[in-house]
């Protein structure tokens, strides 16, 4: 056992600060390698652009997509969800923080009663 790097043994398991310099740097040269590995040259023009679903994005004056445009196949998909979450939004914070105290008080109960020593 080194004096200087000592293993610190807890109830959990055993931690080196070595081994995880030594994970850290593994992962950094298999991340060097895969980079590496990559695309050395970038091709002018459409693959330059951002990314718009395969379509061409609007020139000139329509160049400018809303951020809803984009994610509208999510917003869609879970509309139900989104129409009952407007309606329990007041945008008062005293709502807000009865949410908040309620759910911490429920996780309390549950945490004392079914989880705690």
């Amino acid at each position: 056992m080194n004096p200087l790097v000592p293993t610190i043994t807890t109830p959990s398991g055993v931690w080196n600060p070595l081994v995880w310099l030594m994970v850290f740097l593994l992962s950094l040269i298999i991340a060097l390698i895969i980079y590496m590995r990559g695309e050395k040259t970038r091709k002018k023009g459409m693959q330059a652009g951002v990314f718009f679903s395969g379509d061409r994005p609007p020139e000139g004056m329509d160049a400018h997509i809303a951020a809803h445009n984009i994610g509208w196949g999510f917003m869609e998909a879970l509309r139900p969800y989104y129409r009952a979450m407007r309606k329990m939004h007041t945008g008062i914070i005293n709502d807000y923080v009865g949410w908040f105290l309620g759910i911490l008080a429920v996780m309390l109960i549950i945490f004392l009663f079914w989880g705690g020593a």
